[in-house]
């Protein structure tokens, strides 16, 4: 058996590869900072906890407090990332709509989710090999 039969692993490479996908249309938007009347794109967000769900084939484990202490459910929490944020654009006398500042941002972000998604993967391999005691 290969870690590419294995749900969590197939999840964790379509995070890399939308990540890997995504870096490419942002150095694009880079590289056209100075062409006329360039729009900046990036990709659609992908639902990986849909994602997720199709992989595994529905089995989600949901953790359930049994302890006042125990921490809430992530459901139970406000999600930062759904409020409401303002977008700002800016248009460059050129026409160009491309802010280098959002762009570095968004690289630097989708780096540090790719060097994630990279240790976890290599985490997950090492419990698993750790788990037919080959070691590390």
């Amino acid at each position: 058996m290969t870690t590419e039969n294995i749900g969590l692993f197939k999840a964790m490479t379509s995070k890399m590869n939308f990540l890997d996908q995504r870096q490419r249309v942002i150095s694009q938007n880079v590289a056209n900072s100075d062409t006329p009347d360039y729009k900046p794109h990036d990709l659609l967000p992908v639902d990986f906890g849909r994602v997720l769900a199709e992989t595994t084939g529905g089995n989600i484990v949901r953790p359930t407090a049994t302890n006042k202490m125990h921490m809430p459910s992530p459901n139970n929490i406000a999600d930062p990332k759904n409020r409401e944020t303002k977008t700002t654009y800016e248009v460059a006398p050129a026409g160009n709509a491309v802010i280098l500042e959002e762009q570095m941002i968004k690289a630097s972000r989708t780096t540090m989710d790719y060097n994630l998604m990279t240790t976890l993967y290599q985490k997950n391999v090492g419990m698993i090999r750790t788990a037919l005691g080959r070691g590390q």
